[in-house]
C-alpha cells in the first residue's frame, strides 16, 4: 500500500470571505507598511494595528523589521527602521485599513543601499520650479506557478506575436482578469493610474501610472507594483518584471519614462525638449547603468528597442532611444517618452538622474 499523500493544501477564497466580513472595531486599524528589500527589486511587507485611521504618512509612527532576512543587514545588527513616507487605501482590507510606502534606515539612522528615494527627493525638490511630470509606462509578464508563461501550451510556444497587443479573445488577452482586478484596486487606493492594456508578447502586460508631479510618481508605481504582485497571488500567478524574461523572437519589458518640465509643455516647448535630449545623450552610459539588471538583454535594436551601446531619438520612432510622440512633434510643445529604463528598474534611481541631467544640469566627470 502506498501511504506517501499526494495532496496538495490549498485555500478557499469564499472561507476567507467569511472572515474579512467580520465587523472591525473603529478604533482598530491595519497599516501594512511597504519596503524595497536589499535586491533594490522585491518588496516586502507587514502589517500592525494602529488605534485610529491616519489622515497622513505622518501620523504614524516609524517601525523596524530584520533585515537579515531581506539582504539589508547582519544578523548581529538586524533591526532595520522603517519610515512612512506615503500612505493609499487598502483595496484588500477596506474600511479605514491603509497601504504604506515606507523608506529603509540602518541601525544609525542612515539610509539602506537600496534606499533610492532619498536621493529622488532632493533632486525633486531642487527642480521643483521647474514643475517635473512623470509618466511611467510598467510591463510585466504574468507566470505559472512553474514559471512558464500563464495561458502558454507547456512546454510549447503561442503563435508568433502579432495579435496579442491591444488584442481581445481567450487566445489573444492571456490573464485580463487580474489585469482588471490590478486596474480597479489602483483606482482605490488613490494611485494615479492613466491606462492599460495587453501588449506584443502574449501574457505581457502594461499599465501606466501618471502623470504625477515629483516624487509621487515613483512612490505610486511602487505602490502599483505591489497592488499587482498581491493580486495575482489571489489568482495563484507569478508576475515578472524581468526585462526579458523568454528568449527569442519575443518582445522585452520595459519601464518607459515620459517626462516634461513646464516649459516643455508651453508653447514652442519642442526646443527645450530637443535640448534636454541632447543632455540625455551624453550621460547615456550614466543612465543605462541605472535602469534596471539585464537591460542588455532587451535593448538590442530589436523588438521595438534601440541598441545599449548607442543613443538615439527621434519623432514617432519606437526603436529610439528616446521617442517624441507624434502628436508633440506637430504641436511643438509637450514631453519626451525615454524608452530605456527596463521593467524592473527602480522608478526612484531613473526620475532622479532624469530630474538631474535635464534640470538640474549634471554632468559626468571627465574621463
Amino acid at each position: 500500500m502506498n501511504t506517501k499523500s499526494t495532496n496538495v493544501g490549498s485555500t478557499d477564497k469564499a472561507i476567507l470571505r467569511r472572515y474579512l466580513e467580520l465587523p472591525q472595531p473603529d478604533n482598530k486599524v491595519m497599516a501594512t507598511y511597504i519596503w524595497i528589500d536589499g535586491t533594490g527589486e522585491n518588496l516586502r511587507a507587514k502589517t500592525r494595528t494602529v488605534d485610529k485611521e491616519p489622515k497622513s504618512h505622518k501620523d504614524l509612527s516609524w517601525w523596524n523589521f530584520d533585515g537579515s532576512s531581506t539582504g539589508q543587514a547582519e544578523g548581529s545588527n538586524s533591526d532595520i527602521y522603517l519610515k512612512p513616507v506615503a500612505i493609499y487605501n487598502d483595496p484588500f482590507m477596506l474600511g479605514k485599513n491603509k497601504l504604506v510606502m515606507c523608506e529603509t534606515y540602518k541601525y544609525n539612522r542612515e539610509p539602506t543601499s537600496s534606499n533610492k528615494r532619498i536621493s529622488c527627493v532632493e533632486a525633486m525638490k531642487a527642480a521643483t520650479d521647474q514643475h517635473p511630470w512623470f509618466g511611467l509606462e510598467q510591463e510585466y509578464t504574468l507566470l505559472d506557478r512553474d514559471g512558464w508563461p500563464f495561458g502558454w501550451p507547456k512546454g510549447g510556444f503561442p503563435h508568433p506575436q502579432g495579435p496579442y497587443y491591444c488584442g481581445v479573445g481567450a487566445s489573444q488577452a492571456l490573464g485580463r482578469d487580474i489585469e482588471e482586478a490590478h486596474y480597479k484596486a489602483c483606482l482605490y487606493a488613490g494611485v494615479n493610474i492613466g491606462g492599460t492594456n495587453a501588449e506584443v508578447m502574449p501574457a505581457q502586460w502594461e499599465y501606466q501610472v501618471g502623470p504625477c508631479e515629483g516624487i509621487d510618481a515613483a512612490d505610486q508605481l511602487w505602490l502599483s507594483r505591489y497592488l499587482l504582485l498581491r493580486i495575482a497571488e489571489e489568482f495563484g500567478v507569478q508576475v515578472s518584471f524581468d526585462p526579458k524574461p523568454i528568449p527569442g523572437d519575443w518582445n522585452g519589458a520595459g519601464c518607459h519614462c515620459n517626462f516634461s518640465t513646464q516649459t516643455m509643455r508651453e508653447p514652442n516647448g519642442i526646443e527645450i525638449i530637443n535640448e534636454a535630449i541632447q543632455l540625455l545623450q551624453q550621460r547615456h552610459k550614466t543612465h543605462i547603468s541605472v535602469y534596471g539588471r539585464n537591460n542588455e538583454l532587451r535593448l538590442t535594436g530589436r523588438h521595438e528597442t534601440a541598441n545599449i551601446n548607442q543613443f538615439n531619438a527621434g519623432i514617432a520612432n519606437r526603436g529610439a532611444s528616446v521617442r517624441i510622440p507624434r502628436q508633440v512633434g506637430e504641436e511643438k510643445c509637450g514631453y519626451l517618452e525615454d524608452r530605456r529604463p527596463a521593467s524592473n528598474c527602480d522608478p526612484y534611481a531613473v526620475t532622479d538622474i532624469i530630474v538631474r541631467t535635464v534640470c538640474l544640469g549634471e554632468k559626468d566627470p571627465e574621463s
